[in-house]
């Protein structure tokens, strides 16, 4: 126990910034990877996992959390490249977002023990509302102000001003600046 409260103090002196707060019961490795802008909240049981090396390979995995996001409670977030949340974002509880790709050939073993592979970048805007349950899978980017609906899985890239729902996601609405409204499509 003292050796985990040690670690969490290392960290928040090196990779916190002003009143930004982690749960406690939250897991991380590799915290050096992990940078946290000002004013982040991270919720219980969270898990930031940028993982820098498996299977004999080193990965240039970071997560970089941007200034006033808040995450929920068991979010998980993994990453051997490079995972952005931009500033005033929400993720709420039970989000996964990942980077990472196993690898599934029939032909090359058990699965845990094929190279991973990352399909690029997750990139979150500014100010999206990530809703509960959500998966966002690798290669995806988000522009600013996006609305994610609950349980949504996003495979693939969505413009600024878009609200998503659905498995695979899709564009249910967009942000009308004549009526400032979200006007379906």
């Amino acid at each position: 126990m003292l050796a985990g409260l040690r670690k969490l103090i290392f960290w928040s002196r090196n990779n916190f910034r002003k009143h930004s707060k982690i749960s406690f019961f939250s897991k991380y490795t590799n915290s050096r990877y992990i940078s946290l802008g000002e004013n982040v909240t991270i919720g219980a049981g969270t898990v930031l996992f940028p993982i820098r090396n498996g299977g004999g390979i080193n990965y240039d995995a970071r997560i970089e959390i941007a200034d006033s996001v808040y995450i929920g409670h068991q979010t998980q977030l993994h990453s051997i490249g490079h995972m952005k949340i931009g500033r005033g974002s929400v993720l709420s509880d039970y989000v996964y977002l990942s980077d990472v790709a196993h690898g599934l050939s029939p032909l090359k073993g058990p699965i845990m023990q094929q190279t991973l592979e990352s399909k690029g970048p997750v990139i979150i805007g500014e100010n999206c509302f990530i809703g509960y349950g959500v998966a966002i899978l690798p290669g995806v980017k988000l522009g600013n102000n996006c609305v994610v609906s609950a349980r949504a899985v996003v495979t693939k890239s969505f413009p600024a001003y878009s609200m998503l729902a659905g498995s695979p996601a899709k564009v249910i609405k967009k942000f009308d600046f004549s009526t400032e409204e979200w006007i379906s499509v």
